[in-house]
């Protein structure tokens, strides 16, 4: 017969293991639901207040109010309410005009992500860090570091219309999928590696595998890695992809082939061979069709754009192994996406009726 004393003893480490996941649990929810409420507060704040300022047309009246509703705040609930809080939760209203958006995004962004985001200035930019940090969970760090890095500009849904931009968020913050332009950037950031003068292919191959998870990171939340040189056996012939992924939002396979040269049309018959296998051997059933990454040193955008690429499931993009001036970078991102959305424009202007030559 069992000894009680034993079964007791043997039973009080999972009983302990048990009861902690249960007081951790109930901490994690009292912890969002205060920064919830807090958050939200903030933002009640800062509109009242700002009702309040728009109210009057003199600048000193707004100046004083916001002044002495501080001194007295502070002295009744402490420094959380300085002068310069007030003034950013004002900021804040401002900035985040939707009482209903704010509520949703402060399930998940507490107050630490909105001081990050609030110095934007493009409100598209706003609402893509918001979105993305809402989805992809991001901690306060990596929110710093994802715009530090200017992910947005890099993004593929940067180089679109603003109206398409500003939907296709919209479509996101309702409960939508992701797409590949939220998911996809160029150039990608890839100094971490430490690459050697002169490195080969199987240089830049081995020294993602060794820091797989700082590629993931610069990859963007929701790929897995799959294999390396995936063997693509097409009649008899023999082919290896170099890298081979999975994104859980997008529900597909990301095939990623890695090229020391420049971009050349001969990668993107490669990329289709590989996709069309993908396709039909190893996409299961659910997933949305493998879509290829094809990463280069460089590329023309000109010719990238001529080769419709998008239509094939195909994207083009950059690597950096050693990161430039912040400035400088900026100002590069900065041109690539104006330039984008003036071609697109271009497009659809020649797509109008009026525009077309009479036959």
């Amino acid at each position: 017969m069992m000894n009680p004393m034993q079964t007791s003893g043997d039973a009080a480490p999972v009983l302990l293991n048990d009861v902690r996941q249960l007081i951790e649990q109930a901490r994690a929810h009292v912890a969002s639901a205060a920064n919830s409420v807090l958050t939200v507060l903030y933002w009640q704040v800062g509109e009242r207040i700002r009702r309040e300022v728009l109210g009057e047309t003199r600048a000193d009246y707004g100046e004083q109010i916001v002044s002495t509703l501080s001194t007295q705040l502070v002295q009744a609930y402490g420094r959380g309410f300085s002068e310069k809080s007030l003034r950013r939760m004002i900021q804040f209203a401002e900035v985040f005009a939707d009482a209903q958006i704010v509520a949703t995004l402060s399930r998940q962004l507490s107050w630490s992500h909105f001081i990050e985001i609030l110095p934007l200035k493009q409100p598209l930019e706003r609402e893509f860090y918001a979105e993305m940090c809402r989805i992809e969970r991001w901690s306060v760090r990596t929110l710093r570091e994802r715009i530090g890095s200017q992910l947005y500009l890099r993004s593929s849904i940067a180089k679109k219309p603003e109206a398409a931009i500003a939907q296709e968020l919209s479509h996101l913050r309702e409960g939508g999928q992701m797409t590949p332009d939220l998911v996809f950037r160029d150039p990608y950031m890839l100094d971490f590696l430490g690459l050697p003068e002169g490195y080969s292919e199987r240089d830049l191959e081995s020294a993602i595998l060794r820091e797989m998870e700082r590629f993931l990171l610069e990859l963007g939340a929701g790929f897995t890695f799959v294999a390396r040189q995936k063997r693509i056996s097409v009649g008899a012939d023999d082919f290896y992809l170099d890298l081979l992924f999975y994104h859980r939002h997008l529900r597909r396979l990301v095939a990623v082939e890695l090229k020391l040269e420049k971009f050349a049309p001969a990668h993107k018959g490669q990329m289709e061979l590989y996709l069309r296998w993908l396709d039909q051997n190893d996409r299961a059933e659910g997933e949305a069709s493998p879509i290829g990454l094809i990463l280069c040193a460089s590329a023309d955008r000109e010719q990238v754009e001529l080769m419709d690429l998008d239509s094939a499931n195909i994207r083009v993009a950059q690597y950096l192994h050693a990161l430039p001036d912040v400035q400088v970078l900026q100002a590069q991102l900065h041109r690539v996406v104006q330039l984008a959305r003036e071609r697109q424009a271009r497009q659809v202007l020649d797509a109008l009726p009026d525009n077309k030559e009479q036959t």
